[in-house]
């Protein structure tokens, strides 16, 4: 699906981001990785803009997976 430098960097901003969420969220860290995973496909492989994507998503969370 993706080149191994764009999986490098998905890798690299699911880790930055999920400096704040335990290994147990589960659920939250599956949502946030889902959303960057959604805009890596549509093409969208900024860092800076993964990073967005992957705050926006943590924060939008629903309380239950926190």
């Amino acid at each position: 699906m993706f080149d191994s430098v764009t999986t490098a960097l998905l890798r690299a901003v699911l880790d930055e981001v999920y400096k704040s969420v335990s290994r147990n969220q589960t659920g939250t860290r599956t949502h946030v990785a889902s959303k960057i995973l959604e805009a890596a496909t549509r093409g969208d492989t900024s860092p800076d803009d993964l990073r967005q994507v992957g705050r926006k998503a943590l924060s939008e969370a629903p309380t239950m997976w926190r």
